[in-house]
């Protein structure tokens, strides 16, 4: 299991072919012995003059095992040219051996290809697979019959001394290395104490022995241990919260050690792959409205591939959710009911569907190797003193450079605090304790759009911390700056997360009327509903949203043309449901109301809703049209009725809506019916009965209450 572990981890980097693991029954002898000596030398040349940075001793060993390997392979081929065969049971021995040339291939490449704070975390581990390999070594010359060879003197003599080293071969462990590695835990430890370790030693430890020269070797190892927890979670070794302190400490030590001497090229750098993952985003954006809405983790709005449900009964992308707790969140996300445990119980049922679905659209699904049908939890790491003592250093150090920095070092010390801050609770609390958010502030009208695009994002991630909310809103001026990014932000992305913060900001119910009241706000949320993206479009409709649910906003959003954006919206895939909730909020003032009865579109649109949308979609639609009949009498009655497809969908939803949809749909029949008879088309309700008769039956006890009067409906022809 432990060889499978590390090399599985290089296959994700870079596969191995077959011949790595299957023995090659399709050679002929000739061939076998060809294709040895090809892969041995190949081996010979590629690393004979290569030192890797640990495990150098074992690494010069192996080397040595196989260039004897390639000598007897040669004598063999020139012999077998002139007539030589191989016995059987030397062939059987032949085909092992050439298993064990392609394992030694993974782990020599695995040695230069990792990451060199990994390689050091691994030294026990890394050590026992060139062990294993020597063991091999020793068995085969065990079983081999070397003696029907005829092998010349000098090949007789090098066999014999890689045999009696194969026999004395012993488990080894470079000291040195080990030494190393303690000195590594040494840093975490006083981390973890609370005290930052002296920065000449960092810096002889990373840049004197570890080899780490400049800021972009630093970043590619902390990239290459985020990918490993990312992909392994709870399945690697060293622990996970050891994988973290040292991401914590290498992060503290780009910056203390490295600087920002060249911040200029790492936010190019940073840029140009933030402008390639844009577009892999745009393309999942077109992609998203065909998916079916229950088939998309509702935090991540992909398609999920690992399904899973949680405490509160919702289900969401294993990833997505597993993320969101280990930021320390303990709420459902969609309903914000606290999380009874950590539980995961995988959605089958669902994975299931999703995996026909994509089968019959010619999509790609394949679920994650790493989920186990039988694994039912899923351990959330928390953070630990180490990560949090080093986060805390490096935030200081970044908040200090945001202060005092040329322009692009403070765009990157923004890009950095943005990382951060995604990262927990503890983070946002500290970054804004450390002084972050007006300094970041004065940066939300920086002309550079990176700069201006990472602290916009850096507050949304702030923000998320209830506490620091209020931080946000009295930093005078700061509303505006964030609204000002909203309407004439210099990217894309810069808009959508100013709307985003700002929906964030308006969770707190007394923020909902200064966040209105700022000249420009309702407006340019409207316009990002109507030409954002999609991910704009959700979060321009969740902040309009939540603001609707104040009272007192109702007039400024009929100004500023969110009802009819509002409307609009109610035919973009995606956001409908949000549309149609924000509606029903809005109709039950009667200028909200008034004004979305002016909307020529808003009964039809509210009307597919109930036909095409989802459950809760269906709900908030149902609910809007009550109101609205309830506020403008018949003339909107008779509007609503004449649709003929609406008495179906009412009955349809009486029946099999949810609990809040059908009490609604009971009371919008109620009002229909009570309408004068002559405005309503002849025969419309179709035969009568009354409902209380039937309530317990067909729609629950919980319903019997709430009926005073029979109600008449149709039966449709099907």
């Amino acid at each position: 299991m432990a060889a499978a572990a590390i090399f599985s981890s290089l296959r994700r980097r870079r596969s191995p072919t077959l011949e790595a693991f299957l023995a090659p029954i399709h050679l002929s002898d000739s061939a076998l012995v060809k294709s040895l000596l090809l892969v041995s030398n190949e081996l010979v040349s590629t690393f004979s003059h290569r030192s890797p940075p640990f495990q150098r001793r074992n690494f010069r060993t192996l080397i040595r095992k196989i260039e004897i390997f390639a000598v007897i392979f040669e004598f063999l081929a020139t012999e077998m040219s002139n007539g030589f065969q191989l016995p059987s049971s030397a062939i059987v021995c032949f085909k092992e051996l050439h298993i064990f040339l392609y394992r030694s291939k993974i782990l020599l490449d695995y040695c230069f290809l990792s990451s060199r704070l990994w390689l050091l975390l691994q030294n026990s581990l890394i050590s026992s697979h060139f062990h294993d390999l020597k063991q091999e070594v020793s068995t085969f010359f065990d079983i081999c019959p070397l003696e029907a060879f005829e092998l010349c003197d000098d090949v007789r003599e090098q066999i014999e001394l890689l045999k009696k080293q194969a026999n004395s071969a012993k488990f080894f462990i470079d000291h040195s290395d080990e030494t190393f590695r303690r000195r590594l835990f040494g840093f975490l430890d006083e981390f973890g104490e609370g005290v930052v370790p002296d920065p000449m030693e960092l810096r002889a430890f990373f840049v004197e022995r570890l080899g780490i020269q400049d800021a972009k070797s630093c970043a590619s190892e902390i990239e290459f241990l985020e990918e490993l927890i990312c992909n392994y979670g709870e399945d690697v070794e060293p622990s996970l919260p050891v994988l973290n302190g040292v991401v914590a400490l290498l992060r503290y030590c780009k910056f203390l050690i490295f600087g920002f001497d060249k911040a200029e090229e790492i936010m190019g750098l940073g840029n140009e792959k933030k402008l390639r993952k844009s577009v892999i985003s745009q393309e999942i954006a077109e992609t998203f409205v065909t998916i079916p809405k229950d088939f998309c983790c509702p935090i991540s709005l992909e398609l999920m591939r690992d399904p899973v449900i949680v405490s509160t009964g919702q289900t969401y992308d294993r990833i997505s959710i597993v993320q969101w707790m280990e930021e320390g969140n303990y709420s459902c996300p969609k309903t914000g009911q606290a999380l009874d445990n950590s539980r995961l119980v995988p959605n089958k049922a669902l994975q299931s569907l999703i995996s026909r679905w994509c089968i019959a659209h010619g999509i790609p699904f394949d679920p994650p190797e790493c989920a186990d049908a039988c694994k039912e939890t899923v351990p959330v790491a928390l953070p630990t003193s180490v990560v949090i003592e080093a986060n805390r250093a490096t935030v200081k150090l970044l908040v200090e450079q945001l202060s005092r920095g040329s322009q692009s070092v403070k765009a990157c010390a923004a890009h950095e605090l943005r990382l951060l801050a995604k990262t927990g609770k503890e983070n946002r609390a500290y970054i804004a304790e450390a002084g972050a958010i007006p300094l970041l502030h004065k940066l939300l009208s920086s002309p550079n759009p990176v700069a201006q695009e990472n602290s916009v994002t850096a507050i949304l991630n702030l923000s998320i911390y209830d506490n620091n909310k209020s931080r946000i809103m009295e930093e005078i001026g700061c509303l505006k700056s964030i609204v000002q990014v909203l309407r004439f932000g210099h990217t894309r992305e810069a808009k959508e997360n100013a709307a985003a913060t700002l929906f964030s900001l308006s969770a707190v119910h007394d923020y909902k009327t200064k966040i209105t009241n700022e000249e420009g706000t309702i407006d340019a949320l409207a316009g990002l509903l109507k030409e954002g993206t999609l991910r704009g479009k959700k979060d321009a409709i969740t902040a309009l949203f939540n603001l609707s649910t104040h009272v007192d906003n109702c007039s400024r959003m009929i100004e500023s043309g969110a009802v009819r954006a509002l409307v609009e919206a109610l035919e973009t895939e995606g956001v409908v449901e949000e549309a149609a909730g924000a509606l029903a909020l809005l109709v039950r003032q009667p200028l909200g109301a008034e004004a979305v009865r002016n909307e020529e579109m808003a009964v039809p649109r509210l009307i597919e809703t109930m036909r095409r949308g989802t459950p809760k979609g269906k709900e908030n639609a149902v609910a809007a049209l009550l109101e609205l009949c309830r506020s403008g009498g018949s003339v909107t009655t008779e509007k609503v009725v004449r649709v003929s497809i609406f008495p179906g969908l009412l009955q349809n939803l009486m029946f099999t809506g949810t609990k809040r949809a059908r009490r609604k749909a009971l009371s919008l029949a109620k009002v229909c019916h009570r309408c004068d008879a002559a405005s309503l088309p002849y025969g419309w309700w179709g035969v009568e009965y009354t409902f209380a008769r039937n309530s317990a039956a067909n729609l629950g006890s919980s319903f019997a209450s709430d009926v005073s009067a029979s109600i008449a409906i149709s039966v449709p022809v099907l």
